[in-house]
């Protein structure tokens, strides 16, 4: 894989980090290594010049001066050399006893130029680099040299970010980025082979921004004339992309995920597949943090860069800045094969699949791959029966059989505007129907349904419900705790951002209501900080919702801070818990229910004037929930109106699952949230 590395050495930690992973590059691949240190004797030099008046009077002489430079000189570059030599000494002894080719290089320059002109033209293809060098200061994100160097070279770069205390768990996930780009595709192929040479496991990530166009519109709206506003028909464009490119984003981005997947097998690999909505560097970076891989790939530009890019895309410059971990900028392109690619990202309408079946069983294959191929030439994402026919124009011109007409677009926007609705629980993407049987972005079968009774008895808890109209007219409905949680921004322009962004993942969840816990996630993204130190009085509103005047009747004075689970919930309590009872409450889903159920818990320790809360009372508590959802469930009467089925899958008899292995995906902790309200509920 990689022959040739090149890592320049400057004996600092992260330097020393770059050597040893090299090292470790280069016994597994069987590399030579090529150590590199840049001194800066000229410019010693030229400083020493410009100083020379402030010498003594005894030194202002001609003679004296030539002298003094000629000592500089050479003490300077002597000293800087000698330092140089024993930078590289330490890399090449380490080389020597692992059995690996070193070359040392040696440049006197501009740090970052020479290191740039001494990889042109060379057969090096890694740099290994540590982010900060010795310069580094306490705010230091990422050094000059090493900036410079990624985005100019033409190689791939190994960024060093994380050095690990010696205590420290070895990381085992490779991370990697996929937009559909060859160069996301080549960064899967180079995390592959990583995986397999150092038995890591490998995660695919995509994330589509279904939130910018929303953000605009809602930015521009008063500033366009009344008769501009009309042209523009803001409610006709969000339906367009609330209807159709939001979901088709989506389904686009889910699609690359399996495309990846379908490689990766190819290889003898399994992947794991997440799909988020939002701005990619930035998810990206949340969810590594979260994950903390061993290291994340991406491509050094993406699906949107021009052809000719030399640089860093946007989104790659940003992830190396704020990567927790290190990060390889891969310049490997790979293009997925036709099929492969056509078969996951191109669908077919029922009337085209039939007419597919007329097609004589010897010539099928070709004939689909041909209709695939334009289908792609041409940018569609379904192929039609007008697909077909052009396809037929194309390769079979003279037998081509007469153009049929092309369903009609509005059919795409038909949905329910009433009633529950279906949110797939492993993606997030509202179901297109009101009785959905497969996700048509990721196929997934597990739907929520959601009614509007769950909403309005949340909002109830949450100081009831307050009416404000979006900029297109619609009408949204704030609880009191989620307007407190927005105007914890004092900054107006991040508050309007964010509001906007809080509405429209509302409108792509068909909800009319904001809660909360469901504005959360969007609100701490924004401040990077969680909404329990933002907002204090919030610290109990989930944990003794609409009973405020317990929060100093429990065990102690005051509430604190028992543990977080895995996705950053606090679990804030009067009592202590045993970790073996804090783990069993993580199991629960997070919001509400969890809420609900850490009430019941608590008030079932007072009566038992418990101190502190084990295994035993936090399953009693938990027998009592159950009970009483049987009790629910037996007297609940689904509307008549709904058309969903919603009593079809209720248990007999809930019983207690294992804890789930599956991390939700986006927008799952609103779904969460009304798990507690649900016909169909989830048993503890």
């Amino acid at each position: 894989m990689y022959k040739s590395i090149y890592v320049p050495v400057d004996n600092s930690e992260h330097s020393n980090r770059a050597v040893a992973c090299s090292i470790a590059l280069g016994k597994a691949f069987s590399a030579k290594l090529v150590g590199c240190h840049v001194y800066a004797a000229a410019l010693h030099d030229y400083r020493f010049r410009q100083m020379e008046y402030t010498l003594p009077e005894e030194y202002i002489d001609e003679v004296e001066l030539e002298r003094q430079r000629k000592i500089h000189d050479s003490l300077i570059t002597m000293g800087l050399k000698l330092i140089s030599d024993s930078y590289l000494d330490g890399m090449s002894r380490i080389c020597g006893e692992s059995g690996l080719a070193f070359e040392p290089r040696m440049m006197d320059g501009k740090h970052h130029a020479e290191i740039l002109k001494d990889l042109a033209g060379s057969q090096h293809d890694l740099v290994v680099i540590g982010a900060l060098g010795i310069g580094r200061a306490r705010d230091s994100v990422i050094g000059s040299v090493c900036e410079r160097v990624a985005r100019q070279c033409d190689r791939d770069v190994w960024v060093i970010k994380h050095v690990p205390d010696p205590d420290d768990a070895e990381r085992d996930t490779i991370l990697v980025g996929i937009d559909g780009s060859p160069q996301s595709f080549g960064a899967l192929m180079t995390a592959l082979d990583l995986a397999r040479t150092f038995g890591k496991k490998v995660e695919a990530i995509g994330v589509y921004d279904p939130y910018l166009h929303y953000s605009v519109f809602n930015g521009i709206v008063n500033v366009l004339t009344e008769q501009a506003a009309k042209v523009f028909r803001f409610e006709e464009q969000n339906q367009l992309h609330e209807e159709i490119i939001d979901t088709g984003l989506a389904q686009i981005y889910q699609s690359h995920l399996e495309v990846g997947e379908r490689m990766a097998s190819e290889t003898g690999v399994a992947i794991k597949k997440t799909l988020l909505d939002g701005k990619p560097f930035q998810k990206i970076l949340d969810h590594a943090r979260k994950t903390n891989p061993w290291l994340l790939v991406v491509g050094r530009i993406g699906v949107h860069s021009p052809k000719d890019e030399t640089g860093l895309g946007s989104n790659a410059e940003n992830i190396l800045r704020g990567a927790p971990c290190d990060v390889l900028l891969s310049t490997r392109l790979e293009v997925p094969r036709l099929d492969v690619r056509a078969e996951e990202s191109v669908r077919w309408t029922p009337e085209a699949e039939e007419r597919m079946k007329h097609v004589p069983e010897q010539v099928k294959g070709i004939a689909r791959t041909g209709v695939l191929r334009l289908a792609l030439e041409k940018g569609h994402s379904v192929v039609t029966s007008a697909v077909i026919d052009e396809a037929m124009d194309r390769f079979m011109p003279k037998n081509a059989s007469a153009r049929t007409k092309a369903l009609a677009e509005a059919v795409a926007l038909e949905r329910a505007k009433s009633g529950p609705v279906s949110m797939c629980r492993a993606c997030g993407v509202t179901a297109t129907q009101t009785d959905p049987v497969r996700c048509i972005v990721c196929g997934a079968t597990d739907f929520e349904v959601i009614s509007q009774d769950m909403i309005e008895k949340i909002a109830a808890v949450e100081g009831g419900l307050q009416e404000e109209t979006t900029y297109d007219g619609r009408k949204l409905r704030w609880t009191e705790e989620a307007r407190k949680g927005l105007w914890t921004m004092k900054n107006a322009y991040q508050r309007r951002r964010t509001k906007a962004r809080v509405e429209k993942r509302a409108r792509m969840m068909k909800l009319d209501a904001i809660t909360l816990e469901f504005a959360r996630q969007v609100i701490e993204e924004e401040t990077g900080t969680p909404l329990e130190i933002l907002l204090p009085s919030a610290n109990l509103a989930t944990a003794h919702a609409g009973k405020p005047d317990e929060a100093s009747t429990g065990a102690g004075d005051q509430a604190r801070l028992i543990a977080r689970d895995d996705k950053n919930n606090p679990l804030i309590s009067t009592f202590d818990w045993t970790s073996d009872a804090t783990q069993r409450m993580f199991r629960v889903p997070a919001g509400f229910m969890r809420s609900k159920t850490q009430e019941r818990i608590e008030e079932l320790a007072r009566e038992r004037a418990a101190s502190t809360i084990d295994l035993a009372l936090v399953e009693d508590g938990i027998e009592i929930g159950k009970r009483m959802m049987a009790e629910m469930i037996a007297t609940y009467s689904p509307p008549a109106s709904s058309g969903v089925a919603t009593t079809a899958h209720v248990p007999s008899a809930p019983s207690v699952p294992p804890a789930p292995t599956q991390e939700p995906s986006a927008g799952g902790g609103y779904l969460n949230e009304v798990r507690s309200m649900s016909a169909t509920p989830r048993p503890l």
